[in-house]
């Protein structure tokens, strides 16, 4: 291609090259000072809330951990859903249970894939999943440059 049209091309062509990856964002992409960034989503219904933590090197993602927190600042653990350290309602313990191991999943998926977008809901879990993205989300928010 020559002409008028093919300088216009390669020139949107070299535009979309060079401004794509501002565009897109995500975690961990290349923009971001290098530290360790700690982002907080608001309280649910039951006013626990979500807290991330995430590590920057190399202007890219190194680690990421995730913890929610109950009402009374207690962190969402093995003991959460028991009533008085017993479970009482085997069903309501498991879908409990169910949330903490997807703070994990949720954490480990941001680190592997070093994209928010990549991250997929766990079924059961989406509370959780709500509170990560926004945390995470006003983390990588302070870490921008």
């Amino acid at each position: 291609m020559g002409g008028k049209r093919g300088r216009k091309l390669a020139g949107l062509a070299l535009a979309a090259v060079l401004l794509l990856p501002g565009l897109l964002g995500g975690c961990g992409k290349p923009g971001y000072r290098d530290g360790v960034y700690t982002g907080r989503s608001g309280e649910d219904d039951t006013g626990a809330w979500g807290e991330v933590t995430i590590t920057i090197a190399g202007e890219r993602i190194a680690d990421c951990r995730f913890v929610t927190w109950q009402k009374d600042g207690t962190a969402k653990g093995e003991d959460y859903g028991k009533v008085n350290g017993e479970i009482s309602n085997q069903d309501f313990y498991s879908k409990a249970q169910l949330a903490v191991r997807a703070m994990e999943a949720y954490a480990a998926a941001c680190r592997e894939a070093g994209d928010l977008k990549k991250v997929e809901a766990v079924s059961g879990a989406t509370i959780a999943y709500d509170q990560f993205l926004e945390a995470a989300e006003a983390a990588l928010e302070k870490a921008a440059k």
